[in-house]
């Protein structure tokens, strides 16, 4: 088994706390089908700093913008991949990437 890590890209903060409750139930309800392959919920990201190559720093993020993450075990990229397609981040509008990790 391989871990791949899920990058979460977009996707919606709930504004009230009903919706939160919803959100955080889906996310719950997720993990318990994955529970299996769950190595690391992850958490969302919040803000970011990029170095460059000569010691600068930025705010903000270069590229993609990345909301969160969660790491998971897998038989292979493509069975990574289809754990993915039940994340909740879906339902709001966001997308995943999935990168396997690779053994050093």
């Amino acid at each position: 088994m391989a871990e791949f890590v899920l990058l979460y890209t977009g996707g919606g903060m709930p504004e009230s706390e009903e919706e939160q409750a919803k959100v955080m139930q889906a996310w719950n309800d997720w993990y318990g089908a994955i529970s299996a392959s769950l190595k690391d919920g992850g958490n969302p990201f919040g803000r970011a700093k990029t170095v460059g190559g000569d010691g600068s720093v930025k705010d903000g993020a270069k590229g993609t913008l990345f909301t969160g993450f969660t790491i998971v075990s897998s038989a292979s990229l493509e069975t990574a991949a289809d754990i993915a397609k039940g994340s909740p981040v879906l339902q709001n509008g966001g997308s995943v990437t999935v990168y396997e990790v690779v053994e050093m």
